[in-house]
């Protein structure tokens, strides 16, 4: 690869470390192709990236970044795996791959500027999603008001069954 090559890798990380909410470094070993290929895929269906680059090139894109604190995680052959909507739903996808191929293994991720281990990474995965929080939220947000409907609504009710248990009785 030549420097204006160089050039544009380096550019284009940093475009992806600037729009990521989280990055996560994985070394990918021992994956086929097919393999690497189905990982893209789970991966692109939870609005993410994996891309594949050196680690030279890396290290000067992840400069005064908040993504810096994965300097050290750059030995070896590395994948970089990129959120850039829900980082839950991603590293769902992410550990269910991992769990289904023991080929990929994380090593580390940055989450807001926090270094996470890969434990950590796990954690996050049993997680709920963005969208299942907003439901949980709703539902919350919805009980008073049903409660409240049911009280006001219940002597109308408790007077309907009255008249109903009145006519039964004389029938």
């Amino acid at each position: 690869m030549d420097r204006e090559g160089k050039t544009a890798v380096v550019g284009e990380f940093q475009d992806k470390f600037r729009t990521a909410t989280m990055a996560v470094v994985t070394d990918y070993r021992g994956l086929s192709v097919g393999k690497m290929t189905q990982l893209r895929c789970d991966i692109r269906e939870a609005a993410g990236e994996y891309r594949i680059a050196k680690n030279n090139l890396v290290r000067l894109a992840i400069r005064e970044t908040s993504y810096q604190p994965l300097e050290d995680l750059l030995t070896g052959p590395n994948g970089w795996v990129f959120a850039y909507d829900d980082p839950v739903s991603l590293s769902k996808a992410l550990v269910k791959f991992t769990d289904q191929n023991e080929e990929l293994t994380i090593k580390g991720a940055v989450l807001d500027g926090a270094l996470l281990e890969p434990v950590q990474v796990k954690g996050l995965a049993s997680l709920p999603s963005l969208p299942e929080l907003q439901a949980q939220v709703l539902s919350l947000m919805q009980a008073p008001a049903s409660q409240l409907l049911r009280t006001i609504q219940e002597p109308g009710s408790q007077l309907v069954r009255l008249l109903d248990a009145l006519k039964e009785g004389k029938e």
